[in-house]
């Protein structure tokens, strides 16, 4: 018969059992989770917990030298991991970029030195953001910018009276003090003498001196606890621009034409960003001039350029007073590499061509073409400045290049004139046929404009002429018009073959 102090024994047991189960289950529960603290802190149950300032800043030695610098020849322990696909570039139309990037950093409790790798060579460090998403109280301490990139000059330089081997062309080897590198290499060998060696195949040396294979951003970086962050850092740099490019293909009359616009992004930053978020600023950002340091001894690439025609164009927006195009897919943007991305492509966009006399542009008939940036006419879409190519097809179907011209930066429902080039079968002339002055502020003067018409049909020509201080044309022999305080046009037909005088006399008041 089972009485209730066995029952009393048979609970302590089953206790005892499932304690033990417990305990090979979870071999590294709490126990460990002090090991950890004691590995990150670098402090034990014996040793004096580190003191903590007003600024919340734990003050212990260990905490720092627990953290190990890496050598900078080889990728890091603590260190950040390459960019990934969350970088950011929003390159503007002068020589400069914001790049935002999304790193991994593993960090320890405490000051960890980490070295943030594969940044821009020609990067503006006093730019330089940093966020730790998981936690707002870790803090960069210190910054430095390490451009001092090894080469063989260098390194033997930063070896001057320190010890090193080297071996010579017939391959004997010395070993001992370096004295001077200019033009060979001298040493003081462990006997006290001196050899020079002029040609040599092979230095070693016992380590990198310091010196790094690629700018690098060096932090001292304050950490609340352990543990993998994400954190968001951006910079300006120098070294990448963009500008527009557009194609018009005129049709047969001149009346439409079929327009595509490209963006080429150079980069010449000195890095690759990988799968990017492309963005472009176009507008005038006002900058202060700072002095930046050279990179001389960057090692630098042929330059190439990729054309990206994939499907996922450019969203533009408004910001602040200027225009943002977004790509709406990723990018990449290699070292010294040109890309080119479709911006717009628009059919059928109703242009004019127009003949225009203005002997201050040119002792020529430019002959122009005109269109309005609409929604009505097929356009409607700021247009960032650039470069404006015109082509037409020949009898055989052939496009042949007219000419090309600079737009400025165009917002919608605004006019764009486009000068193509120089008539050839009509010509300009322009003469003063007489001057006087009638008072002590009032000059009079004549003109006589003659147009020669070569072609077969009849042609229509403005005539632009600019007038300073209070003017009045008295006499003429057309009709013209006032277009602004400065301005007079005279609208003409020449006719086929033919030619037409146009000729005025204005008074000017200064």
């Amino acid at each position: 018969m089972i009485t209730r102090k066995s029952y009393v024994w048979l609970a302590l047991v089953f206790i005892g059992v499932v304690a033990v189960a417990g305990a090979f289950a979870y071999p590294d529960s709490a126990g460990n989770t002090a090991q950890a603290d004691k590995s990150e802190i670098g402090t034990n149950e014996d040793e004096t917990a580190p003191e903590i300032i007003p600024n919340g800043i734990e003050s212990s030695s260990s905490l720092i030298t627990k953290v190990k610098p890496s050598n900078p020849l080889e990728f890091l322990t603590v260190g950040a991991a390459e960019t990934d696909s969350t970088t950011e570039v929003t390159v503007y139309n002068d020589n400069l970029a914001l790049v935002k990037e999304r790193r991994g950093l593993d960090l320890k409790t405490g000051v960890n030195r980490v070295e943030y790798t594969d940044v821009a060579a020609l990067i503006d460090p006093t730019s330089v953001m940093f966020e730790d998403t998981k936690n707002k109280n870790t803090a960069v301490l210190e910054q430095n910018y390490e451009y001092d990139l090894v080469s063989s000059y260098k390194i033997l330089d930063k070896f001057l009276d320190k010890e090193i081997t080297a071996t010579e062309k017939e391959g004997e080897t010395y070993t001992g003090t370096l004295l001077s590198h200019d033009g060979g290499v001298v040493l003081r060998l462990n006997d006290g003498k001196v050899v020079s060696l002029t040609e040599v195949s092979k230095y070693e040396f016992p380590d990198s001196a310091g010196l790094l294979t690629k700018p690098t951003l060096v932090w001292q970086i304050y950490s609340p606890v352990a543990g993998n962050r994400s954190v968001l850092t951006s910079y300006l740099t120098g070294g990448m621009s963009w500008r527009a490019d557009y194609i018009v293909k005129t049709n047969a009359d001149d009346t439409k034409a079929d327009i595509q616009g490209w963006v080429s992004v150079n980069n010449g930053a000195g890095t690759t960003y990988e799968n990017a978020k492309l963005k472009l600023v176009a507008g005038e950002v006002h900058r202060m001039v700072v002095p930046q340091p050279g990179y001389s001894d960057m090692p630098t690439e042929a330059e190439e350029v990729a054309y990206d025609g994939a499907k996922g164009g450019f969203v533009e927006e408004s910001l602040f007073e200027y225009h943002l195009y977004t790509l709406e897919r990723a990018a990449t943007l290699k070292n010294n590499q040109v890309k080119q991305i479709s911006l717009l492509s628009a059919d059928s966009v109703p242009v004019e061509k127009e003949l225009i006399f203005d002997v201050t542009k040119s002792d020529k008939v430019q002959v122009v073409l005109n269109l309005e940036n609409s929604k009505e006419k097929g356009l409607g879409m700021p247009l960032p400045a650039g470069v404006l190519r015109v082509y037409k097809a020949d009898s055989e179907g052939q496009l042949q290049f007219l000419g090309e011209d600079s737009i400025d930066h165009t917002p919608k429902d605004e006019e764009i004139e486009v000068v193509v080039g120089n008539a050839f079968d009509i010509t300009g002339k322009r003469i003063q046929t007489d001057y006087r002055k009638v008072s002590t502020d009032v000059w009079r003067e004549s003109y006589e404009v003659e147009l020669k018409n070569h072609k077969s049909q009849a042609q229509k020509v403005r005539i632009v002429e600019h007038f300073y201080g209070d003017w009045e044309i008295t006499t003429g022999s057309d009709t013209y018009k006032k277009v602004d305080a400065y301005t007079a046009e005279w609208e003409v037909t020449v006719p086929a073959d033919g030619s037409k005088k146009v000729s005025f006399t204005v008074e000017r008041r200064y």
